[in-house]
């Protein structure tokens, strides 16, 4: 089999997950990243369902427990900091994940365990991005934005949710690929106080606003503030200015109450400050000849389905497995992989009813309440312990497929 020569586009976690395998199976691969280094910062993220089977097929299922967050469970707080209901991980080994993984990672040590695992086998290009991009012959010209140009077997848009891979993909008559859900969200990082604990703390404020606390270092604590509101206008706060931003979000959330006055005085010094509006993407083909989308440019689940990170090293299994099966036919390997990927991600990507999306963030100081009552009788009668361990590890029940030329030595699961 003659290697492919292969451009990834997207040096995060999606792109480095697909170069992995790809290097593993004797590719060429090229990573190219817009940022001048390696981008290994961001939030909380997390692995889950199959996730968590792909990572420990990669053999960096330990490199991950060392790094994880020591995160104790989820908490829901009144005005006070009264905690009212609490739900512990699931670390029994059965069962699906909780509110709570026991795979939390801080986003950049993901990136750098990647970027380590595969930056011997993989050549890196930073701070260049693919400007166009043109198919001749089987063969994918990029033209990057330093004025080179290089010609590739296969073209990966690994570029994220906002990703200028897909534009040469879709249709021109295509529809909007975003799929909106009035929701928005913001997150910075502030100094940690003593009264900061190891729980994924969540806070409801009148209006729809929900405000979130998270502790990931001796020093350091995560603030989020999460809003539900379906004006369009809010589509063209995150072309912004930071500062027009962050002032939106302090107009917005300074009379919620609990701690929201430190967090609003920590995002004003903060200079990782990061507001976007929460999007899924959905479209009906993932590729155009030799060129194909992957992760969150692909598919974005939105981030509050928690399955963001997962269905990014899913894809890139998945789509190395797909290659490995058929190295010399190209078209047929990434028509299988959307057609074996696509159920898993229609079941990521299930946002539940209406109801529930509104029971979780509610408009009004009743609902609230409601909200309060109910998370409390379920915790004291824990409900989402027993949902937790009795429920399939494999999300919707679909199953991750073997690809013995990428896991020679593993067994197919039972």
């Amino acid at each position: 089999m003659a290697p492919l020569k292969t451009l990834i586009c997207g040096g995060g976690c999606a792109g480095p997950a697909l170069a992995f395998w790809l290097a593993r199976i004797g590719h060429r691969v090229v990573v190219v990243e817009r940022f001048p280094a390696l981008r290994a910062t961001g939030a909380q993220i997390d692995l889950r369902a199959q996730g968590i089977e792909v990572a420990k097929r990669m053999g960096l299922l330990d490199a991950i427990r060392r790094k994880r967050v020591h995160e104790e469970g989820f908490c829901l707080v009144d005005s006070d900091g009264r905690v009212k209901a609490t739900v512990k991980p699931n670390t029994s080994g059965h069962g699906a994940q909780s509110v709570t993984s026991e795979y939390e990672i801080m986003r950049g040590d993901l990136v750098r365990i990647l970027h380590d695992a595969t930056k011997d086998d993989v050549e890196y290009r930073f701070g260049k991005t693919v400007d166009r991009y043109e198919q001749v012959d089987n063969r994918v010209v990029a033209h990057f934005s330093d004025g080179s140009s290089d010609t590739f077997d296969l073209l990966v848009g690994a570029d994220g949710q906002g990703s200028r891979i897909r534009g040469g993909i879709l249709p021109a008559d295509a529809p909007d690929p975003y799929w909106r859900m009035g929701m928005h969200m913001a997150y910075w990082f502030i100094p940690r106080t003593e009264t900061d604990a190891n729980f994924f703390t969540w806070y409801h404020a009148p209006g729809g606003r929900l405000v979130i606390r998270r502790s990931h270092s001796p020093t350091q604590s995560q603030a989020y503030f999460v809003l539900r509101d379906n004006s369009e206008d809010l589509s063209h706060l995150f072309k912004a200015s930071v500062e027009k931003q962050k002032e939106f979000w302090t107009q917005r959330y300074r009379d919620a109450g609990w701690e929201v006055d430190r967090f609003i005085e920590g995002m004003q010094h903060a200079d990782n400050f990061y507001s976007h509006e929460n999007l899924q993407v959905r479209i009906d083909t993932w590729s155009k000849g030799r060129v194909v989308l992957l992760g969150d440019a692909a598919h974005c689940p939105a981030v509050f389905t928690g399955m963001g990170t997962t269905g990014s090293l899913v894809g890139a299994y998945v789509l190395a497995g797909e290659l490995s099966r058929y190295p010399h036919d190209i078209a047929k390997a990434l028509e299988n992989y959307d057609t074996t990927l696509r159920p898993f991600v229609k079941e990521i990507q299930k946002t539940g009813p209406s109801w529930l999306m509104r029971l979780g963030i509610p408009e009004t100081k009743w609902g609230i309440s409601v909200l309060r009552a109910v998370a409390t009788m379920l915790c004291v009668l824990r409900v989402p312990d027993l949902i937790a361990r009795f429920s399939g590890e494999d999300r919707g029940g679909w199953k991750l497929p073997d690809y013995p030329k990428l896991t020679p030595h593993s067994k197919p699961r039972s």
